[in-house]
């Protein structure tokens, strides 16, 4: 009987994570946030503050952008719009496409940015550079535009970049981090976009990858005022003792920390005169969504937060704790329960296993729940459907996934410490296994309890 509830625990798990996932679907957040009445481009929720713009005073209206989800955006903005756009240019990750009838797609590498990523956003950057002001440019941004949006500043190679990026993801710098330094290492991030595009008008639709929803965060803010300097960029090799990095890339931070180059625009540079920058999708939206569909299975429910950050290992502890504090005192809520968070966490690499937050999330929730006399199942996913580079979103664990894996002769605190979550639960059938989303708003995360 307990294994029967527990499968139909992680049933309602996976369910719940689906729902979430359909709430973000790239496609109708545009739909919700944009509108055409005639030559009006209605820009903003019905009841809510709008934007209109009157097309008619536009001689060209184009699309450009990058990221996971950007491909469905261009799709139901190509529905809305028809053939009022007259060219489209955007990158993708691999695998991440849609048929489009006007926007050119090209295919890219994520996490690590590849030559098909350069070569894509010269194209879009050099359009940019041609704009005038009776051009408006709809730009298309989710998550995963960093590394898609690649073009790697004078003097810097795109190996180099590589190399950084990766460091950056081994020593758990924050996406907020790592970003930083793109945006410096770059030539179109940190609002560089824009002020190729002025004196254009420039719609900047966004899907939130990051916590905070913070603009200049997603994708590197390519159309968005950048609120981080060269000295921060430089700060933050100094803070994870980055010496061997390229010198080309420390020689950049240091010359712009001194002055010697521009520094990406700020805050109240005219080039932002005609830009808006609207968010149609975000983590806490998919939260939301999680806990409506939670509160139709009958459990009871909490959204813990959207803004989780920190060390995943910590993180799954503290989750895994409020778990059976829920089962051993009904604080903070009463069984059936299910608590959910999003956000995005950080894995310190110090083995050779392969795997990413959401499975290091679960493997150590599995561990601290291991033999506890309670109906639990904790599900980690990424709603983009890549955790790390693998082909799983995530995983879903239960009391009994440890056990699991020692008949297979597979110790998880092993496979934990060297950061091998992967094969452990392709062993214990514990991937949570989506394919491509063609969304990103971070990670979701559900604690069920009966």
């Amino acid at each position: 009987m307990e294994e029967y509830h527990l499968k139909q625990m992680r049933t309602e798990a996976k369910a719940i994570f689906r729902e979430s996932l359909r709430s973000v679907n790239p496609y109708g957040a545009v739909k919700n946030f944009v509108r055409v009445e005639k030559d009006q481009l209605i820009l903003g929720k019905e009841g809510e503050d709008q934007t209109r713009l009157d097309l008619k005073q536009f001689k060209r209206v184009s699309l450009v952008g990058g990221g996971k989800a950007t491909a469905p955006m261009a799709k139901a903005m190509e529905a809305l719009l028809g053939d009022r756009i007259q060219t489209g240019m955007i990158n993708v990750k691999y695998g991440f496409t849609e048929a489009l009838t006007v926007t050119r797609t090209i295919e890219a590498s994520h996490p690590l940015p590849d030559e098909n990523g350069v070569k894509g956003t010269k194209a879009i950057m050099d359009f940019l550079a041609k704009a005038s002001d009776k051009d408006l440019i709809i730009s298309l941004i989710s998550g995963g535009g960093s590394a898609l949006l690649c073009q790697p500043a004078k003097g810097i190679s795109l190996e180099e970049k590589q190399m950084v990026t990766g460091m950056l993801l081994d020593c758990g710098a924050s996406i907020d981090e790592i970003n930083a330094v793109r945006k410096h290492i770059s030539a179109a991030k940190g609002g560089q976009m824009a002020r190729a595009a002025f004196p254009a008008t420039v719609v900047n639709l966004m899907l939130s990858d990051v916590v905070g929803d913070k603009m200049d965060v997603i994708a590197s803010g390519p159309f968005v005022p950048d609120t981080s300097t060269f000295e921060d960029a430089l700060g933050i090799f100094r803070k994870y003792d980055l010496k061997d990095a390229p010198q080309s890339i420390l020689q950049r931070l240091k010359d712009g920390s001194q002055g010697l180059i521009p520094d990406t625009p700020k805050k109240g540079d005219p080039v932002f005169l005609y830009v808006s920058n609207i968010i149609v999708g975000s983590n806490m939206l998919a939260l939301e969504a999680a806990e409506k569909k939670a509160r139709a299975f009958g459990y009871d429910t909490l959204i813990l937060s959207s803004l989780i950050e920190g060390e995943t290992r910590d993180v799954a502890r503290v989750h895994c704790a409020i778990l059976q504090e829920i089962g051993r005192s009904g604080r903070p809520l009463k069984k059936p329960a299910c608590v959910i968070s999003g956000g995005e966490t950080t894995v310190t690499i110090r083995g050779q296993g392969l795997g990413g937050r959401n499975q290091e999330f679960c493997l150590m929730s599995a561990i601290e729940i291991d033999g506890v006399p309670q109906k639990m199942v904790v599900l980690s996913g990424g709603t983009d459907g890549n955790d790390g580079p693998t082909d799983a979103a995530g995983a879903v664990v239960d009391p009994y996934t440890v056990k699991r894996g020692l008949k297979a002769d597979l110790s998880a605190v092993d496979f934990l410490n060297n950061n091998d979550a992967y094969h452990f639960f392709e062993k214990t059938e514990d991937l949570l296994v989506t394919g491509p989303t063609n969304t990103n708003v971070m990670d979701v995360r559900l604690l069920l309890i009966r």
